[in-house]
């Protein structure tokens, strides 16, 4: 059972990392989910689709889906569907990752077939249009994720700060309810500090926790960061 989605937030996307994968993702929900308990602060979790059931069975805190796709239940092999993964145990879903980018039309599509199953929806965005494009389509929340620096360590909050703030204060004139993540490039504590700052309530991270050689450890430098 998910503990209620609350803010400051922090997503974990486990991609396809090894790290990450099968066994290693259970174990690595578990450390969120002690840091989680220790620290009071919500930490989400994203593994492969083949990990979603023996995640969500495995620990008590959010676990979404990486994607899924603008299809109804029906003849499409190989596609992922809403409803699986919710019975599956995800809360919600990542959209339009720029690793797994849609059409906007195919994201609207996404946000109300998770509307329809009760699932939260992550969308991530790449500029501050984009992200107020978006936000008229009513998701839960918005990741601000300039692609040229996922991976790189390089944080959108320190190189592209204005990026941030720009998102915040379009996206607010079409959508004031919309809560606002910041991604790309996290990789430590003041990293999370630095986005809240700029007004953000929380971070979808990938690479700078699960390629961690201390995970737990930078779990914990996460959710400290978030609290004033």
């Amino acid at each position: 059972m998910a503990r209620k989605f609350q803010t400051p937030i922090i997503i974990v996307n486990f991609k396809t990392y090894s790290e990450a994968t099968g066994q290693r993702a259970v174990a690595l929900a578990r450390k969120a989910e002690k840091v989680t308990n220790e620290e009071g602060v919500s930490i989400g979790v994203a593994p492969q689709f083949a990990d979603i059931t023996t995640v969500a069975k495995a620990v008590d805190i959010s676990v979404f889906a990486q994607h899924i796709d603008p299809i109804a239940p029906g003849s499409y092999t190989g596609h992922v569907l809403a409803e699986s993964v919710k019975e599956a145990g995800a809360i919600g879903t990542l959209i339009n990752h720029s690793e797994r980018q849609l059409k906007l039309s195919d994201v609207n599509e996404v946000i109300r077939m998770t509307r329809k199953n009760g699932l939260l929806s992550v969308v991530c965005a790449n500029n501050p249009v984009i992200s107020a494009a978006v936000a008229t389509l009513k998701p839960d929340i918005i990741a601000i994720e300039p692609p040229e620096l996922i991976g790189t360590g390089i944080p959108v909050s320190k190189a592209k700060p204005e990026v941030v703030t720009g998102t915040i204060r379009l996206v607010r004139e079409v959508n004031p309810k919309v809560t606002i993540l910041c991604g790309a490039g996290i990789s430590s504590g003041e990293d999370v500090a630095a986005a809240l700052k700029l007004g953000t309530k929380g971070v979808l991270v990938a690479s700078g926790i699960v390629k961690a050689k201390d995970q737990y450890s930078i779990l914990r430098e996460f959710a400290e960061a978030t609290k004033p």
